[in-house]
């Protein structure tokens, strides 16, 4: 299916790795001219030359903003001072117990989860707005609707990721721009991997032992009883992006693996 995306200028924040990384590729293939964000060059560079090997001759460039903060979002808004598509997508995760998460975490986890896209949504649903056509995708998680115990202050900041998401299409009302979240489940990304590990190496089993635990314990309502994998989701942000998804707006899309039992 052609996504109709050719010549689209799409910004995926927090791109080098992960879903992140995975969703630049997916609108790429489809002829996105694709602009990557990550906290390093050096990690930039190298999501690039993936790009390159991977999506042909597409234009794509980098910028190296931490946009965790407003002097990274000012950075990037400078460079690319207009967009037609804007993915949300950086994001931190850390587990923690509730009891010992401090002021300076909470107001960490909500810059980063939160302001960052707000802050960017903010300057381009101007351009968006005036040309009557754009996209903006916020990247929250089942976790925003499902808050784990074991990370609070995560789940808090997906909550509201969605509900700026939705907000936002509200005063949208009428336009060619939507906005929505989209909404994975545990998926394998560089930061889980890594956990995973550490968890295998802590417990002396191997990661496919410990995934297996985690769906049984901590995530038993998983239908695919497995991590996904940062292509799945890539997929379906691409699509969302697309002049296809055009009677998509306002909504927190679920691409969770069947974590979330309720319907609707």
């Amino acid at each position: 299916m052609d996504l109709g995306l050719d010549g689209k200028r799409a910004l995926v924040t927090g791109s080098t790795a992960g879903i992140g990384l995975a969703t630049a590729e997916a609108l790429a293939r489809e002829g996105a001219h694709v602009i990557i964000n990550g906290r390093t060059q050096r990690r930039v560079e190298a999501a690039l030359a993936r790009l390159r090997d991977s999506a042909g001759a597409v234009p794509l460039e980098g910028m190296a903003a931490d946009v965790s903060g407003a002097e990274g979002c000012d950075k990037l808004i400078a460079a690319y001072p207009d967009l037609d598509i804007l993915v949300n997508n950086m994001g931190i995760f850390e587990p923690k117990p509730f009891e010992e998460i401090a002021d300076s975490d909470w107001l960490r986890f909500f810059e980063t989860n939160v302001l960052s896209g707000v802050r960017l949504a903010r300057h381009y649903v101007r351009g968006m707005r005036a040309r009557n056509w754009g996209r903006i995708v916020f990247v929250s998680s089942e976790s925003g609707l499902q808050i784990p115990v074991e990370m609070i202050h995560y789940g808090v900041t997906k909550t509201a990721q969605i509900a700026v998401a939705r907000g936002l299409a509200e005063s949208l009302a009428g336009t060619n721009v939507t906005v929505n979240s989209v909404l994975p489940g545990p998926t394998a990304s560089e930061g889980v991997a890594g956990f995973v590990a550490q968890l295998a190496a802590a417990s002396g089993k191997t990661p496919a032992e410990v995934e297996k635990d985690f769906f049984r314990q901590a995530r038993p309502t998983s239908l695919l009883k497995r991590f996904e994998e940062p292509a799945e989701i890539a997929a379906f942000i691409a699509y969302v992006c697309s002049p296809r998804a055009s009677a998509i707006t306002g909504a927190a899309l679920r691409a969770d693996g069947g974590v979330v039992r309720a319907i609707g």
